[in-house]
């Protein structure tokens, strides 16, 4: 929830900035409207980190739902980019370039528009050789409204976390 209203509060300030709005910040992270994903638990070993790049994490985590809007697909962007996808508690990784790039998680799901889109950003400055860990979680308020919010954690909590859930097999539908 953090991350959302962190996201709020810089689109305000950057309307005010004479900087691009927040529909510039969520196209500059996620991917086009159209792309969908059908994802599955995979049973692969973790990536290895490739030499010169950085390696990164995208854990979904949510606890056991009151209903079933609570297992959702949450796909994964970078740089504008769909990259993949989660579905209940399970993970992806992806290498990343040196320099600054922009995260999103998305609610794909035909609920999400019931609820209002379901968007959280969060920006990451990779360093090559270096591995960083962010969850993805879907927090339920009532049975209508739901967040998602997309934090970075710390490598113990991160790794704890990717040893718990499996790994995303993701497609992306036709």
């Amino acid at each position: 929830m953090k991350t959302s209203l962190a996201a709020l509060l810089l689109a305000s300030s950057a309307l005010a900035a004479g900087l691009p709005p927040a529909v510039t910040l969520v196209s500059a992270a996620c991917g086009s409207d159209d792309i969908h994903f059908d994802v599955k638990p995979a049973d692969r070993p973790a990536p290895q980190l490739e030499p010169g790049k950085a390696l990164v994490f995208v854990v979904e985590d949510y606890e056991t739902p009151k209903n079933e809007l609570g297992r959702v697909t949450v796909r994964v962007g970078v740089d504008g980019a769909w990259i993949g996808a989660d579905r209940g508690s399970s993970w992806l990784s992806f290498a990343a370039s040196p320099g600054e790039h922009h995260l999103c998680v998305d609610w794909q799901s035909p609920h999400a528009a019931a609820g209002g889109p379901k968007v959280s950003l969060n920006r990451l400055d990779a360093e090559a050789g270096q591995t960083y860990y962010f969850r993805a979680r879907m927090t339920e308020h009532s049975l209508s409204l739901w967040t998602l919010d997309l934090d970075r954690v710390n490598s113990d909590e991160g790794q704890r976390l990717v040893g718990s859930f499996p790994l995303s097999d993701y497609r992306q539908k036709k």
